[in-house]
């Protein structure tokens, strides 16, 4: 490494020196967010939101196929809509913010800021929803949500954040269970896609499960420090909110019934794991479906004649061809400060083009995943460079499920867990027998939840890791974020 890259990347801190800095290091330092005035707040900085921004588009174009339509409810919730579902209002009791004045006069009642939207949105269907006719809603909103969280960190737990919620209405508990599967399906396919990301889907257990559903299914993800992360999760509410806002239709027989529901959400903590699961020493590591820029262009020696030129109509046709691509022509800035900026930033590739390249029709073209170098014809550039996205996708997911794989461990006894957990990190695979005691010794003792019961199942014992009674099932342990 140079001298001027070891200055460089030194002001991130080392992943095993202190994993928590070095996050905070390369949010800042690689210009996603800056702290706001208000205690747990960010400002996503344009290059944050443009990775955001993909990520909408790749899903919102997901939810459109599958029959999804957005819309949009009110930021303000009544109190008393809140209140209507007890568990579901004991569940987000201590995050709500609440909205007492309005104008300098004291509101005659309290206004939640919209922590959720379930109890808002299931006010509205109860008008909207009369006949089997109109049923299913599908049902998305991208918006805002505020919980008033203890402790913060930007992306992964902030006071407001950004996500998507849907809502969805049908006439069967059948229906209902499909599009909760669905979904959660949607975001599996999504995660390992388009952010490279490897999961583990399955149902939460009873504890873990969101207030006021009937089940929740989930996907789960593992950083490079152990710690596992909750990137989507996938409610079946059952009808308790259609019965408590009687949310009715006429069905076919001429039956009165209430509805089945769902509802289903990511948000921009997704960003947090794309940051904790690929980067490395030099900064972030962006997948290419999302990455603001998947190009990044460095001319090198651009006032010697036609290296400019002929990087702008190299440009042009990149940019005609659909690929996100910047030209960095700033000449305040020598190239090889470029190079580790642009790289700390994570963008997938860099184009460099010299007088010796003009000479010879060709470019250079850079890996950010494994720094390759490969030199490239300018008329075979646009083919070669939708391949080497398609395998920068392929080498990334690889590594994070490699490591995954790695830190992903088997325990048998309660010793064994001990020794686990003391002695590495990841998620740990045991059995239980499904009695919420058990769950809260291995929380108490460990300070390790269960993150779900996955789909894939295997028969490890015979016996519950905690109690020694029967088991039921396997289940992904792990500390999380």
């Amino acid at each position: 490494m140079s001298k001027n890259k070891q200055e460089f990347v030194a002001h991130i801190t080392s992943r095993e020196e202190d994993f928590s800095k070095w996050y905070t290091d390369i949010i800042l330092k690689t210009d996603l967010v800056d702290y706001s005035p208000v205690r747990g707040s960010m400002v996503i900085k344009p290059y944050g939101y443009g990775i955001w921004e993909n990520i909408q588009r790749e899903l919102d174009n997901r939810f459109k196929a599958t029959g999804h339509k957005n819309a949009y409810f009110p930021l303000f919730i009544p109190e008393s809509l809140l209140q209507k579902e007890v568990d579901h209002v004991e569940g987000f009791a201590p995050e709500v913010a609440w909205v007492t004045h309005g104008g300098g006069e004291e509101l005659t009642e309290r206004l939640a800021v919209r922590p959720t939207s379930e109890t808002i949105i299931c006010s509205m269907y109860a008008k909207w929803i009369q006949s089997y006719r109109d049923l299913p809603v599908l049902y998305n909103q991208w918006c805002n949500v505020v919980r008033w969280e203890k402790t913060t960190r930007p992306f992964l737990r902030t006071l407001e954040f950004l996500w998507q919620e849907g809502h969805t209405a049908h006439a069967t508990e059948e229906e209902a269970q499909e599009e909760t599967m669905k979904m959660l399906n949607v975001y599996r396919e999504f995660s390992e896609n388009v952010l490279a990301i490897p999961m583990v889907a399955g149902k939460k257990t009873e504890k873990e499960k969101f207030a006021g559903a009937m089940s929740t299914y989930t996907i789960e993800a593992l950083m490079q420090d152990g710690q596992a992360l909750q990137a989507g999760t996938s409610h079946n509410l059952g009808q308790h909110f259609a019965k408590v806002f009687d949310i009715g239709y006429l069905d076919r027989d001429g039956q009165r019934k209430h509805v089945w529901q769902t509802s289903w959400g990511v948000t921009t903590r997704l960003i947090g794991a794309i940051i904790m699961v690929h980067g490395d020493e030099r900064g972030l590591v962006l997948p290419p479906k999302v990455a603001p820029i998947q190009v990044i262009m460095v001319p090198i020696a651009f006032h010697k004649e036609g290296v400019l030129d002929k990087a702008e109509a190299i440009y042009e046709g990149l940019k005609a061809a659909g690929f996100r691509v910047e030209l960095d022509d700033r000449d305040t800035q020598s190239a090889g400060w470029k190079f580790n900026e642009w790289e700390m930033k994570g963008v997938p590739i860099r184009l460099e083009i010299g007088p010796r390249d003009v000479e010879k029709n060709q470019v250079v073209l850079v890996r950010r995943d494994n720094h390759e170098k490969t030199f490239v014809p300018v008329e075979e550039l646009t083919d070669t460079i939708h391949n080497m996205l398609e395998e920068i996708h392929k080498g990334l997911y690889d590594k994070a499920l490699t490591m995954r794989e790695e830190n992903t461990h088997v325990a048998h006894d309660m010793d064994e867990f001990k020794d686990i957990v003391e002695t590495r990190k990841g998620f740990i695979k045991a059995m239980w027998c499904g009695d919420v005691g058990c769950e809260d010794r291995i929380k108490d003792e460990f300070s390790l939840t269960a993150r779900c019961i996955p789909f894939e199942q295997e028969k490890l014992a015979d016996h519950c890791i905690c109690c020694g009674e029967e088991a039921k099932h396997m289940v992904y342990f792990a500390r999380a974020y």
